[in-house]
């Protein structure tokens, strides 16, 4: 994950409060309702998180339109941002694949 790329991303307006709404998978328009965010910014925020390697797409679930809408869950559980000297380091911790695999049960069990 590219430094740089990763503290551009969290600086851009909306993408913090993303990314804590995205502890569950959510599509855009999801995202844009619970935060208050315009549509098509929201489009773009989720573009640039997934760019930055922060968010991820998470599947391709049937909208209540019959639909097929992408929804969007972060790849990370903790960003650690340390401004020492003359350097800037920045770790990640990703979200753990047991974590993922038991969200994707429940998923699969609530929706029947």
């Amino acid at each position: 994950m590219e430094s740089d790329r990763t503290l551009s991303a969290l600086g851009n307006e909306y993408n913090p409060d993303i990314l804590r709404a995205a502890d569950e998978a959510h599509s855009a328009q999801e995202f844009s309702d619970m935060l208050d965010i315009p549509i098509a910014t929201c489009y773009r925020r989720i573009e640039e998180l997934t760019g930055a390697g922060l968010l991820e797409l998470h599947d391709r679930v049937l909208s209540d339109e019959h639909r097929r809408t992408n929804v969007y869950r972060r790849e990370v559980d903790e960003i650690i941002i340390e401004f020492n000297e003359n350097e800037l380091n920045i770790e990640v911790t990703d979200r753990p694949e047991v974590k993922n695999k038991l969200d994707d049960v429940w998923r699969q069990i609530s929706s029947e």
